[in-house]
């Protein structure tokens, strides 16, 4: 064993140890300086330190740092001399003309917590170090994060607060998220303090800001001790500079469907937002992947990289999206540029229903300011309005009051499954780097198959085609309200089940044919009315309708006369559903898919009692032509055979008998030259002119003749009274007279 007393620097090196004829030990002896001091510092968990480390004596000598907890054993050193290199979550810099190794934590943790060593070799065998107590605090205060934007040429004020007692730091990290140092900015220190007067404020100054100076900015508190100085960051600084390219005013409508692109040709695949000013842009929407359509909130992005365009779809304009926009792109980490957009809301987009059956035309109509161009589009299944280059838009003349808008027509022919949908229609404003298009006309195009019609008690197959994209998707029968939310859903299939059955109903979907079928059997009334076919996606889409019409068994059939008059009550299911049609098959009194009084006439009336599911058709006046088939209800049907014959019946003649003596009692009295006789009974006119020659009763006998080919005989004279009685007579046998009306007919007559 060797002991060696009071050692000192010269015993540091290289020892042989042996005995003669034994084996020699190689020993190395360091010998370390008695530390140079010891600092207390305490820095914040996510926030930076910076730790310097003086050694003048030796600036070109190796300089590491160490912690106790592992003996040391683990010397972080740079390696390389006036170069900022990595080594873990540290940053280090060996500035040998300073003699000063600066130890950088990138990002402080709790774990970083304890005793290091920050020392210098000064010699292959001795070293030098300050010992370095580093306590890590965690608290909602700090770190604090800030972000700042300045206009280019502007002028930014950064505020921070710092401990009383120390210096202020202020930073910017560079590339390699070193926090250097700034010289060029002016440090204003301004009074204010915290409550218990222990931290002051401070406001860093930077004018005429240029790209140079956008960054993340650190400020923190300095500490010196004799051979160290401790710099801890607490607050984070990120200034933005923007750069302003236009401003365009927009205007929309409450309802309606707004896509807005923003042009950014130079810088294709840089990151794109839209964000809104009044909230201070905090909340940027952007797609968040290139190239696809993404859902954020209540709007619809699409970074465009091919085009360098960002367009921002509004799936249904409100009020409350009213206000002033950015629409703009990262031009780097913290540059940006946008445009200006200023949107106002205005009054309610226009709702306007088309229906077509499969394989006709349909022209859709719309209006758009004079000045601006059209744009129409479909909606797809992400509700997204995708522009039509198939269609054919044709522009026709015509325009408003004042000549301010114009009408155009779009045209689609040949309409098949694929056409139905939603369509929006709208004006498009192209300004510098910004195209605005405000859709404000929706027309919701729903095709139709011809009606279904079946009698009572039979089976009934409702054939519905659709697009072949959707073979895949769940199925639905639905009857009557099906875009509801009480909607009336008959049987649905799932995504892979080829036919599911309910009751009376079965559903088949046949995914070859892209057509799936309902069959109901044992119709009842309650079957009858519309029904739509839907194809289930995060929405149904309700895009094609049909009739189905039940004919009750029950028949009516009506003889009448000319000017009789006709009442005939009829069943209805659905208060909008009340149709009186004549025609020789019910499925023709169904036309663009709404059930149509298709009389027309002033003789004809209704008159509904909808608490009984009833409504009466009234006819007046009965004419011959009249006569024929008719279909009485809606989808629930009855069968009317009606026939009007020629002649008179019983109801007018005794009318027109009893006035016309009347008149001969009158004329018995006073005596006249000429007389006609018209009755009028309601809104029918029963007319007949009779003529009578009149002398005196005691120069020419009394006669009235009866014309127009009417049933009875020319009187003449006052005794033929008589005769007139037993011609009433015989008429009221063959009319079947009512005893009672025909005694007082022959009453008057005596």
């Amino acid at each position: 064993m060797l002991f060696i007393r009071e050692l000192n620097l010269q015993d540091s090196g290289r020892y042989r140890i042996g005995l003669s004829g034994s084996e020699v030990i190689d020993m190395h002896l360091n010998v370390l300086v008695a530390k140079v001091g010891v600092s207390r510092v305490t820095g914040h968990s996510g926030g930076r330190v910076m730790i310097k480390c003086e050694h003048p004596l030796y600036k070109t000598r190796p300089k590491y740092i160490c912690k106790e907890s592992d003996g040391c054993s683990e010397r972080k050193n740079p390696g390389v001399q006036d170069e900022w290199m990595e080594n873990g979550d540290v940053s280090l810099y060996d500035d040998t003309r300073a003699g000063v190794l600066m130890v950088f934590f990138r990002e402080l943790k709790a774990a970083d917590a304890g005793t290091y060593r920050c020392g210098v070799d000064v010699s292959d065998y001795t070293e030098s170090f300050t010992k370095l107590q580093l306590h890590v605090t965690h608290g909602a205060k700090y770190p604090k994060s800030v972000t700042e934007s300045a206009y280019i040429g502007e002028e930014v004020n950064i505020t921070c607060q710092i401990p009383e007692e120390h210096e202020v730091h202020f930073c910017k990290e560079d590339d390699n998220h070193i926090c250097q140092s700034i010289s060029t900015s002016t440090v204003t220190q301004m009074s204010g303090s915290s409550e218990r007067n222990e931290e002051r404020v401070f406001t860093v100054s930077i004018s005429n800001v240029s790209v140079r100076d956008a960054g993340v900015y650190w400020c923190g508190a300095e500490t010196r001790d004799t051979y160290l100085t401790f710099i801890s960051l607490t607050t984070n600084i990120q200034l933005n500079l923007i750069t302003k390219v236009g401003v365009s005013r927009v205007a929309g409508h409450s309802g309606g469907r707004l896509m807005i692109k923003c042009e950014h040709p130079q810088y294709k695949t840089r990151p794109k937002y839209i964000c809104k000013e009044s909230d201070g842009c905090s909340e940027r929407k952007n797609p968040g992947v290139q190239d696809e359509w993404m859902e954020n909130g209540d709007v619809s992005l699409y970074d465009d990289t091919r085009a360098g365009v960002l367009m921002v779809f509004f799936r249904e304009l409100k009020a409350a999206d009213a206000g002033t926009y950015r629409c703009g792109v990262n031009v780097s980490d913290y540059t940006e540029s946008f445009t200006e957009l200023q949107l106002h809301v205005t009054h309610d987009a226009t709702f306007v229903p088309e229906s077509a059956y499969i394989g006709e035309e349909v022209n859709i109509t719309c209006q758009i300011p004079e000045e601006h161009e059209v744009h129409f589009c479909k909606e797809d299944d992400n509700h997204i309005c995708q522009s039509i280059s198939t269609s054919t838009v044709t522009q026709m003349s015509g325009s408003s009051e004042r000549n301010e808008e114009r009408v155009f027509t779009v045209t689609i022919s040949n309409v098949s499954v694929r056409d139905a949908g939603v369509y929006w229609c709208g004006a498009e404003t192209r300004d510098t780097y910004l195209t605005f298009i405000s859709l404000t006309t929706n027309i919701q195009l729903n095709l139709i198959m011809s009606p279904v019609v079946r009698r009572e008690g039979e089976s009934a197959e409702i054939f519905c085609p659709y697009d072949s994209i959707y073979k895949s998707k769940s199925k639905s029968l639905c009857k009557g309200k099906c875009s509801t939310r009480d909607r009336n859903t008959l049987s649905e299939t799932g995504r892979e089940e080829k036919e599911t059955k309910t009751d009376r109903l079965t559903l088949n979907d046949d995914a070859t044919a892209s057509v799936f079928t309902g069959t109901i059997t044992g119709l009842t009334a309650e079957d009858a009315g519309k029904y739509w076919c839907a194809v289930t996606l995060e929405r149904d889409v309700n895009y094609l309708y049909t009739h189905l019409i039940v004919i009750m068994n029950e028949e009516l059939n009506l003889t009448k006369y000319e000017g009789d008059d006709m009442s005939i009550q009829c069943k209805h299911h659905e208060e909008h559903q009340k149709c009186f049609c004549k025609a020789h098959e019910p499925s023709m009194c169904v036309k663009d898919g709404v059930s149509l009084e298709t009389i027309r006439d002033d003789r004809v009336s209704f008159s509904d009692e909808a608490s009984t599911g009833v409504f009466t058709v009234n006819i007046t006046d009965l004419r011959e032509e009249d006569s024929g088939i008719y279909w009485c209800g809606a989808h629930i049907t009855t069968k009317v055979t009606l026939t009007v014959k020629k002649g008179i019946s019983w109801e007018c003649v005794r009318e027109q008998w009893l006035l016309w003596l009347r008149g001969v009692i009158i004329v018995l009295v006073g005596g006249v030259n000429r007389m006609s006789i018209q009755g009028t009974r309601g809104q029918r006119q029963c007319q007949w002119e009779k003529e009578a020659r009149w002398s005196r009763v005691m120069e020419e006998p009394m006669c009235l003749q009866a014309e127009d080919g009417h049933r009875g005989s020319g009187l003449c004279g006052a005794g033929s009274l008589k005769k007139l009685g037993r011609s009433i007579h015989h008429v009221g046998d063959a009319e079947g007279l009512k005893d009672t009306s025909r005694d007082r007919v022959e009453k008057l007559a005596v």
